[in-house]
């Protein structure tokens, strides 16, 4: 659902819409780097029943978590990082990093990328799509978790990964996409304790994160938008 909020940026409630409006989806095989518990593969799974999704994902605790779930058809899992992809050369039509490259270590992003562009076929695709350094919910999360210097390293190996002829750039967009907590409990154990990170959050710490979250407390909780990059990259047919 596209919608328009009223600072004026575009407001996507699902970015499946997206991605289908950009790449045609049924009937493709595709890799999710850093997949995490899967929801928008199993979403887009429901949606196009007829694709395939791999996920990889280097958090064992997540992992065994996916592991244990009911098994969604179409879906499957491997415990792998996106720097080493245990395929084969051209074995899928196109690749997701949904704010997962941030996450990879700095110097093995640009390798990252490039195994990427290994394992997809000739013309396939990778959909990246990173959250902004700005906003209200990063005003929050930077007290714990600043990623400024990882965000601007994963757009700078995009741009890197342009220059080697690996890639074409296809779209560049910018959005906002809807983040609601029912209250600060939802929220520290969705953001502050993930099962990939120690965020080593002491009481005065605990006590300030709460402090700018309930800033934003409304009778519903608190409802913020974060804002997004997702950029469609194609692989080169030579």
């Amino acid at each position: 659902m596209h919608n328009t909020p009223p600072h004026g940026s575009e407001l996507i409630d699902d970015e499946i819409d997206l991605l289908a409006s950009l790449v045609h989806l049924p009937g493709t095989q595709l890799i999710e780097l850093g997949c995490g518990a899967a929801q928008f593969a199993a979403a887009l799974l429901a949606r196009f029943p007829c694709a395939g999704v791999t996920g990889l994902e280097v958090d064992e605790r997540q992992m065994a978590k996916n592991l244990a779930a009911p098994a969604t058809p179409g879906l499957s899992f491997v415990n792998a990082g996106a720097q080493a992809i245990p395929f084969a050369a051209t074995r899928f039509d196109g690749a997701l990093m949904l704010k997962s490259l941030h996450h990879i270590p700095m110097p093995l992003m640009a390798q990252a990328l490039a195994e990427v562009a290994r394992v997809l076929k000739p013309g396939g695709w990778l959909y990246v799509s990173e959250p902004v350094y700005a906003g209200p919910l990063n005003d929050i999360m930077c007290l714990f978790n600043d990623e400024e210097v990882v965000r601007a390293a994963a757009q700078r190996a995009l741009d890197a990964a342009l220059q080697t002829g690996q890639w074409q750039a296809v779209t560049d967009r910018r959005f906002e996409m809807p983040v609601h907590f029912a209250d600060f409990a939802a929220f520290e154990q969705r953001m502050m304790r993930p099962t990939y990170a120690n965020h080593q959050i002491n009481d005065t710490l605990h006590t300030a994160i709460r402090q700018r979250f309930e800033s934003h407390l409304g009778p519903q909780g608190v409802s913020l938008t974060r804002p997004m990059h997702s950029r469609l990259l194609r692989k080169t047919l030579r």
